[in-house]
């Protein structure tokens, strides 16, 4: 398959185009700018015997989205897959929210995967039952998270423009579908995780007790939605967590359990 991922120069991004690269795909690699990192997995790719082109562009630019497809299609002669995986996350209150951050975050998070659809369905259609368009969402947009509000807000935007872009694609059988991922190594939490207390304590909190890898939790996820297999599934979110979303009840102080309902 012939497919372009942004924000492909780190964390669920890198791991993705390892992912697919390995499966002899054909890629076109997105970031904001020209960096070693995504000459570097480029490489990794090529080396792997896959095809692979760099492009690069601000997401949050509106003109950008439309020239990444055309630079993707250019160099891999068609696109049977896009997986719109750049974002960015900046902590606030909806209370204290400048302006202009809200409108940067809805730029890159929501309008830009937005342009990226538009500019890509024709080419998706040509594909046929291949064409399917991916994106990378987050837990953050199903249920609210105080401190992250923008980027909540986003991400629940997000989803919805997935739902209705499958909704719109559907008799053409391209599909459209996004991936929520909940607590996740990658490059923005990376800093975070560093800390053993903090690590500890949120995996004690998600039910399978660890954080999410991309390469082991995430990206065979993401190739199975992309191919002709999943033909039937379109208009989805797929919450990927450990558990921890339907966990809340369990948190509870007093409730009440199997043990100590036993007479």
């Amino acid at each position: 398959m012939r497919i372009i991922i942004t924000g492909a120069s780190r964390g669920i991004g890198r791991a993705l185009a390892e992912r697919l690269g390995k499966r002899g795909n054909e890629l076109a690699l997105c970031g904001s700018q020209p960096s070693a990192e995504l000459d570097s997995i480029a490489a990794t790719c090529r080396t792997g015997g896959a095809k692979a082109v760099t492009l690069t562009g601000d997401m949050g630019d509106p003109d950008v989205p439309a020239k990444l497809v055309a630079g993707a299609v250019d160099g891999l002669g068609g696109l049977d897959g896009v997986v719109s995986n750049a974002g960015v996350a900046k902590p606030g209150t909806l209370t204290d929210m400048p302006a202009d951050l809200w409108h940067r975050l809805f730029a890159i998070n929501v309008t830009g995967p937005w342009l990226l659809a538009r500019a890509a369905f024709p080419h998706l259609e040509k594909a046929g039952a291949a064409g399917s368009f991916v994106s990378i969402a987050s837990t953050s947009g199903v249920e609210p998270h105080p401190g992250l509000a923008n980027y909540s807000v986003t991400k629940a935007a997000l989803i919805m423009t997935v739902r209705l872009l499958a909704q719109e694609w559907a008799a053409s059988g391209v599909r459209a579908n996004s991936v929520s991922p909940a607590l996740f190594l990658s490059s923005m939490t990376a800093a975070l995780y560093a800390h053993p207390e903090t690590k500890a304590a949120r995996e004690k909190l998600i039910p399978m007790h660890r954080i999410g890898e991309p390469a082991r939790d995430l990206a065979g996820l993401v190739e199975f939605l992309l191919h002709p297999d999943s033909s039937y599934i379109t208009g989805q979110n797929v919450i990927v967590d450990g558990g921890l979303v339907s966990s809340i009840l369990k948190h509870i102080p007093g409730r009440v359990t199997a043990a100590a309902s036993k007479p």
